[in-house]
């Protein structure tokens, strides 16, 4: 049985270059290089028909550890929570107050970017505190 070798996450938006771009720097991804023969995407674009134009875009992990994100357009808003979401993992290996700290100044960065905190989810014994926020387009996900 062959293996799963990458994985993609996909977006659903409105505006696929504006949330990737915000992803870009919440994460430290980069958009790819724009397609051989084009100095940059706008270029690239400028050959598409209208209705293609900013219908996706994407960026990668420059590590090539992270998944792909890819960011398609679709004519639908967000109407329910999202079935699958993001955890920006800013705490890792902390505990306590120290913890809290640092989540605290990564929501405040984000917060800056555009996104919106929900809500702190409190440690409850098996878990630790996260801040439940949304990106740019309403999307959810967690900073634990």
């Amino acid at each position: 049985m062959p293996s799963v070798k990458q994985v993609q996450v996909t977006f659903d938006c409105a505006q696929p270059e504006r949330v990737a771009r915000f992803w870009c720097e919440v994460l430290g991804y980069v958009p790819p290089p724009p397609p051989e023969g084009f100095d940059t995407w706008d270029d690239h674009a400028r050959t598409l028909p209208p209705e293609e134009r900013g219908s996706w875009f994407a960026c990668s992990d420059p590590t090539g550890v992270g998944p792909r994100l890819y960011f398609q357009r679709v004519p639908e808003g967000k109407v329910a929570k999202n079935r699958v979401h993001l955890d920006v993992r800013a705490g890792t290996g902390l505990v306590g107050a120290e913890r809290l700290a640092v989540l605290e100044a990564e929501c405040a960065r984000l917060v800056e970017l555009g996104a919106v905190r929900v809500r702190l989810l409190e440690a409850d014994g098996v878990n630790e505190s996260c801040i439940v926020m949304q990106d740019v387009e309403g999307n959810e996900f967690c900073l634990d």
